[in-house]
């Protein structure tokens, strides 16, 4: 129903439209970057989820940005599938070529608008912003029957000028007018103000869909939207987890679970399968190695954790005291699977099916070769040792890897110097072998494969978790490092922590091995909506 008016449901409600941009906006956090199978394992996971429109990319930003989008348009079906674009004729053009052959296909173009971007930026007059608007709704009509347009900074461009605008690319043919509050600088109140003025005075906004694209950086990405559907906006573009630039965007598990928990109060329905939240807001956490809050709202390790000796009390009188969501509605689990070494493909493949990933037979393969050597180890396998050999396997898909760990060994303690072997393998099947020294085991491991690839990195972050419980849980070992100005992040798992590290290090040095074999990633100089 994307790319007309949204009517009401069945329970008379009226329907908002989710536009996810996790695959464009939020690939724009830092370190955040997807390869090709990673984007389509989150794109898959997203149509389940139920989002109408997917932003798959900006396929004008690099090689890899077109691949990805033109990927998802031809695998991934029933949802629309939108690709980005600047209002220039070579932006347009290439967006068109990436969605081609998709039948629900959409183009967002979108130009700056306020002052300050007039002036400092595209030093551009008023009369030729609307002249590249309209030019640039038209070029994508060739292309698509679905065109949204965003007027970038909308949120601090004034009114008048604003409804001029958007009164000009309605005219033009855009079926979908986002209003993007680009920097985060709109208040709820302010925001809402916007939307009423425009479906006050723009003529024939009744037969377009107004949209909202909020920005985090005072926080109110979420109020501001929910302030905007209340004056009639009915597309809200979110992303997961609320990745995206700066300190992110409006994240959708927070804003759907807010519609749906006080439905009281809105009477506005998604259609937003929310027992699938957690398993989506995982996913997304996994191939782009930005953990999730504890605290965060909907799906972080805490929202549905009560320690308050009163709280428990009352939650054990009546759930509704203190809990308004039950968790099993936006998918926390409440009994995990429990996989032995005796459990077959069957159980598994159900439950790798459950958390959201899509592997073929052969990954699937994989999997299970890797959960019987886990169960060797461990006495029972839990979900989070599940997703982690998920994880490995979407990481490997799609990644020619330069090197491969063969051993790692270590020497420390508190009267020794910290030591470490490592035993690499390059794609040819040769055997490299090197030691180094470090302030710790994990230092010296990581400078002993630096020493081997050739490549040295600064490293910015380093985590280790527990991933299940007990003595014999595997470590979950996180690295975000930094490389010619650019954050990249590696994760991996095993039982051995030092293992794990190791693995987690060789993963980014593997990355930047591709990508320097291939053309790096580019991004445009415009800032995107």
């Amino acid at each position: 129903m994307s790319g007309q008016a949204p009517t009401t449901t069945e329970s008379g409600a009226s329907r908002i439209l989710i536009f996810d941009t996790t695959l464009r906006d939020g690939e724009q956090s830092p370190g955040a970057s997807m390869n090709l199978a990673e984007k389509l394992q989150v794109a898959h996971a997203l149509k389940e989820l139920g989002v109408d429109i997917i932003e798959a990319g900006f396929p004008i930003a690099s090689p890899g940005d077109f691949e990805a989008v033109q990927a998802i348009a031809k695998e991934v079906h029933g949802p629309t599938i939108c690709g980005l674009a600047r209002c220039n004729f070579a932006d347009i053009d290439r967006a068109g070529e990436a969605l081609k052959g998709n039948p629900n296909s959409r183009i967002h173009v979108f130009l700056a608008t306020s002052a300050i971007h007039r002036e400092f930026k595209l030093k551009m007059a008023k009369d030729e912003i609307i002249k590249r608007a309209v030019d640039g709704v038209k070029r994508a009509l060739i292309h698509v029957k679905d065109v949204e347009f965003s007027p970038e900074d909308a949120a601090r461009t004034e009114l008048d000028f604003l409804t001029e605008v958007v009164q000009a690319v309605v005219d033009a043919g855009a079926r979908t007018i986002n209003i993007p509050d680009t920097v985060g600088y709109a208040v709820p109140e302010q925001y809402a103000a916007c939307i009423a003025h425009l479906r006050k005075h723009v003529k024939g906004v009744e037969n377009v869909v107004l949209s909202v694209h909020c920005h985090n950086d005072l926080g109110l990405a979420v109020a501001n939207s929910l302030a905007a559907v209340r004056e009639g906006a009915r597309q809200i573009e979110c992303t997961i987890n609320g990745l995206g630039e700066r300190a992110g965007n409006c994240a959708l598990e927070e804003v759907v679970m807010a519609l749906r928990t006080r439905h009281d109060y809105y009477n506005l329905e998604t259609g937003i399968q929310t027992r699938r939240l957690y398993a989506a807001s995982r996913l997304v956490s996994h191939v782009t190695g930005i953990a999730v809050q504890r605290n965060k709202a909907i799906v972080g390790q805490n929202a549905f954790a009560h320690e308050a000796g009163i709280h428990q009390d009352g939650m054990l009188k009546e759930r509704s005291t203190y809990e308004i969501m039950r968790p099993e509605d936006v998918g926390v689990p409440q009994t995990e699977l429990v996989l032995g070494k005796h459990s077959g493909r069957a159980a598994l493949k159900d439950r790798v099916s459950t958390m959201g990933y899509h592997l073929t037979d052969d990954g699937l393969e994989k999997v299970y070769e890797g959960f019987k050597v886990l169960a060797d180890r461990k006495k029972v396998i839990y979900d989070a040792d599940i997703e982690a050999l998920c994880e490995q396997q979407v990481h490997q898909v799609q990644v020619q890897n330069a090197w491969t760990l063969e051993a790692v060994t270590c020497n420390a303690g508190s009267a020794t110097i910290p030591s470490a072997v490592i035993c690499l393998w390059d794609r040819d099947g040769v055997v490299h072998r090197d030691s180094a020294l470090g302030d710790g085991p994990v230092d010296a491991v990581f400078k002993a494969i630096e020493r081997i690839t050739g490549i040295n990195v600064v490293l910015k972050d380093y985590r280790i978790r527990s991933v299940t419980v007990g003595e014999d849980a595997q470590g979950e070992a996180l690295v975000e490092v930094e490389y010619e100005g650019k954050s990249l992040t590696g994760r991996a798992y095993s039982t051995d922590v030092i293992e794990a590290s190791a693995l987690a290090f060789l993963q980014v040095i593997n990355r930047l091995t591709q990508q320097s074999a291939a053309e790096k990633r580019i991004r445009p100089t415009e800032n995107p909506v």
